[in-house]
Parts: structure tokens; C-alpha cells; sequence
């Protein structure tokens, strides 16, 4: 059962933050002044229909496709003119859209390839611990990445993730397209991430199981933020407006 969070947003550290950030491909903008920002140890959802800039956001962030205006800092870092692989060793892990994992390694190969500790944590993650999280990983640690499912590939990358020891995690598209029980798996995941504190940006459309978890939430519309609020304040009529739910 996914435990429900309900304790007030509280004014911590500021882990990311955005602001005014503007971003394009080629001569087509597609962020405009985007503003949002996750605490440390705070679990933010980044909501909005399909085309709405949400994943430009997160490249954003990691560099892949830079702003040509506006901040992004990382606990007071500027990342916006910084390589990614320099990003990525500040202490930010992504879980991309579509996954990808690698094909031709086993599971337990795709974790320890990637296994580093850029956070400098005292217990870092490990593949037990990856396996403690998700226990079918440990039951597929041989299997060539080409062949796991779906499910089991997005438990994989959200490992592979881990397995750097970011001090954020970002997420885009958590949950899309699995099977409901796999998905109530991967929302099991990410409350013990919750629970353990680390600060998450999670793209994805399940509001229901958002709510539970999540302390805040941004909407995207046509590259902008247009409404931010906590789960208390995500209502049908919000959610109609802005979402089309």
C-alpha cells in the first residue's frame, strides 16, 4: 500500500531551481520563462498535457538541449552552461523517456557500469540495495536488457539511476504505458525514495497516485507554468482545466 504524505511543504534548502528559463530547437521556442524549484528531500510532479514543454524541462536541466535564457542552479550551482556529463557528476540522476537501458548488457551488468558516488554518500546505493527496492530485478539480474519488459526495463533505468547516487532524481514519464500492477511496483519504489529523502522531479500522468506522494506540483501549458500548488490543492476542476481529466 502507497503511504500517504500529508505533513506541510516546509521552506528547506532549495536542492534545484529554475528560473525564467527559456529553451529552443533551432528557431522554434518552446519554454518560456519557466520558474519551479524542488527542496531538498521534497518529491515535485511536473503535470501538463502531451507537447506542453515538460520533457524540454527536464533536458533542460540536464544540458541535453540547454536554455538560452534563464538560471538553473543546483544547490546554489549554475548547471545552464555546463557539459552534461559535468551535471550528471553534481549530483543529478535521470530516468529518461523511453528508458534506455542497455540492450546487450544483463540487468545487474546495466547497474554496475554505471555504479559511482558523485554525492559522496556515506551508504551509498548497491545493487542489494537496488534489489531491495525492486526485488524482480534480483530474480532477472541475468536476463540480457533486450529482454526484460516494459516494466522491469523502467525499474531498471530508475536502478541505473541510483546507482550514481544523485542528490536529485528526475523522472520523465514514470509510469506510462505499464501494466497497473506494475506500476503500483514502481510507486512502491518511489516511496521508500520518498521516505529516504531524496529530492525527485517526476514526470507522469497518474494523479491519483501523485497525490499520495508528492509534496508539490507545477503545470505546463504551452512552455509556461501556469499553476503550482500541493495535492490538496490539485482538484477535479484544476485537473479539468489544465490537464483535460
Amino acid at each position: 500500500m502507497i503511504r500517504q504524505f500529508r505533513k506541510p511543504i516546509s521552506a528547506g534548502v532549495m536542492m534545484l531551481e529554475l528560473r525564467g528559463v527559456e529553451t529552443r530547437y533551432g528557431s522554434s521556442q518552446v519554454l518560456f520563462g519557466v520558474d519551479l524549484s524542488v527542496a531538498e528531500g521534497q518529491m515535485v510532479a511536473l503535470l501538463g498535457r502531451n507537447g506542453m514543454g515538460k520533457s524540454t524541462t527536464i533536458r533542460s536541466i540536464m544540458g541535453l538541449t540547454p536554455p538560452f535564457a534563464g538560471t538553473i542552479t543546483l544547490n546554489g550551482a549554475e548547471l545552464q552552461h555546463l557539459p552534461v556529463y559535468r551535471i550528471a557528476r553534481l549530483g543529478i540522476g535521470l530516468v529518461p523517456e523511453g528508458r534506455q537501458i542497455f540492450p546487450t548488457l544483463t540487468a545487474c551488468e546495466n547497474l554496475t557500469v554505471v555504479a559511482a558516488n558523485f554525492s559522496g554518500r556515506s551508504n551509498p546505493y548497491t545493487i542489494k540495495r537496488i534489489y531491495d527496492i525492486f526485488p524482480r530485478l534480483a530474480e532477472r539480474a541475468q536476463s540480457l536488457g533486450s529482454e526484460l519488459s516494459g516494466g522491469e526495463q523502467q525499474m531498471l533505468a530508475i536502478g541505473r539511476a541510483l546507482m550514481t547516487n544523485p542528490r536529485l532524481l528526475l523522472l520523465d514519464e514514470a509510469t506510462e504505458g505499464l501494466a497497473p500492477l506494475i506500476r503500483e511496483e514502481i510507486w512502491r519504489g518511489l516511496t521508500i525514495l520518498k521516505e529516504r529523502g531524496l529530492s525527485v522531479l517526476v514526470i507522469d500522468k497518474n494523479i491519483n497516485n501523485l497525490k499520495k506522494i508528492v509534496e508539490r506540483h507545477f503545470i505546463m501549458e504551452r512552455g509556461r507554468v501556469v499553476w503550482s500548488g500541493e495535492s490538496v490543492d490539485l482538484t477535479e476542476a484544476v485537473q479539468k482545466r489544465y490537464l483535460g481529466i
